[in-house]
């Protein structure tokens, strides 16, 4: 029984905690917010995001409400995540933290099936409009455009996405994640 709480825990907050992450990164892209996909987005998020900002402005082009409402979104499921799956008390510290290294880890693979798609999308509808890979595109442009100033296009192929999945496998190799995040702060987490 536990086991499934967490899983669904994990689920339900993970796909909440996504919707902040695209809202901030179609923000930072300046995707078109009158697309579905995006108006979708936002109205999931604006419960949260629309109260934040009365008292947190943005800073630069970042929508810092949007920011700190992932985070605690975030923070606040790994401490349920713990209520739930660790034996023995936590501090309140160790959540924090947990949360933060659990949302890094989200984000990175987040970006790894955010490329794939787009890999495979270049592939297949590279030709038409749809609603959905624009904002994808938009989304993954910002991360692919770096490396395509540093990798050229060799005999009509871009490059530039293998080299962002190693610097991702990179990451993800280096920062704690997944088992490593589990035996953090409990066993069974």
């Amino acid at each position: 029984m536990k086991d499934a709480l967490t899983f669904v825990i994990v689920a339900l907050s993970d796909l909440y905690v996504i919707t902040f992450f695209l809202r901030l990164a179609m923000g930072w892209a300046r995707v078109d917010f009158r697309n579905p996909l995006a108006q979708f987005v936002v109205r999931v998020t604006n419960p949260l995001v629309m109260p934040a900002r009365r008292f947190i402005p943005p800073l630069g082009g970042v929508d810092l409400a949007t920011l700190v409402v992932m985070v605690a979104v975030q923070c606040l499921a790994t401490g349920l995540l713990v209520q739930v799956a660790c034996v023995g008390d936590v501090q309140f510290g160790q959540v924090i933290v947990l949360g933060v290294m659990r949302l890094v880890d989200l984000v990175l693979n987040l970006y790894f099936w955010l490329l794939i798609v787009y890999v495979v999308a270049s592939w297949v509808a590279s030709g038409g409009y749809n609603p959905a890979l624009a904002v994808l595109s938009a989304v993954v442009e910002p991360v692919l455009a770096p490396l395509r100033r540093v990798i050229p296009v060799i005999g009509g192929l871009d490059l530039s996405p293998i080299f962002a999945f190693l610097a991702l496998g990179f990451l993800q190799r280096v920062l704690p994640s997944g088992q490593a995040l589990s035996g953090v702060l409990c066993l069974g987490f």
